[in-house]
């Protein structure tokens, strides 16, 4: 009774190596379609661009603006550097959230080559920055509407910012 033979034994691996072989291939054979439809195999494919991207970049454009404002109208400065620090304080959050690299936007440059200031005549500039202040809400709303839950209070306070900034330029 509890005696065990040689033939008892090969019996007995053969239905284990048969079992382990059929692991395998069934393993094997549902990992096969992943990879052929692509799920596995990311590498040749570009990450996609955060939404949120654009707000950051807008949020340093507007950055940038306020403070080319101020270097063509430096009596301004107490009024419009808060405004471009809240901007950029936005930006570095977005930033941390979105997991971009940013650098600090820089005014555009015009066709002739040198950076493009604010306009030089002062309620200009001010209706200017007013105007960009108000595309800006726009967009920053719009991207709270649309956003998962954990993104919405970021861009409330990007929109409440950008609201409260257009009435400190009127």
């Amino acid at each position: 009774m509890g005696r065990t033979t040689r033939q008892d034994v090969s019996s007995e691996l053969s239905r284990r190596g048969l079992l382990r072989a059929g692991v395998l291939l069934a393993l094997g054979g549902a990992a096969a379609p992943l990879a052929g439809c692509g799920l596995l195999d990311r590498d040749g494919q570009p990450p996609q661009p955060d939404p949120l991207a654009p707000l950051l970049n807008e949020s340093l454009q507007l950055a940038a603006g306020l403070r080319a404002t101020v270097d063509v109208h430096p009596d301004l400065a107490d009024r419009l550097l808060p405004l471009a620090e809240s901007h950029e304080a936005h930006a570095a959050e977005l930033a941390r959230l979105t997991g971009v690299a940013t650098a600090p936007a820089t005014p555009t440059v015009s066709p002739s080559g040198s950076p493009t200031a604010g306009p030089t005549d002062r309620s200009a500039a001010m209706a200017a920055l007013r105007e960009s202040e108000r595309v800006g809400r726009e967009s920053a709303l719009q991207a709270c509407a649309a956003a998962p839950a954990e993104r919405v209070a970021l861009l409330g306070s990007v929109a409440a910012a950008r609201a409260t900034h257009v009435e400190a330029l009127r």
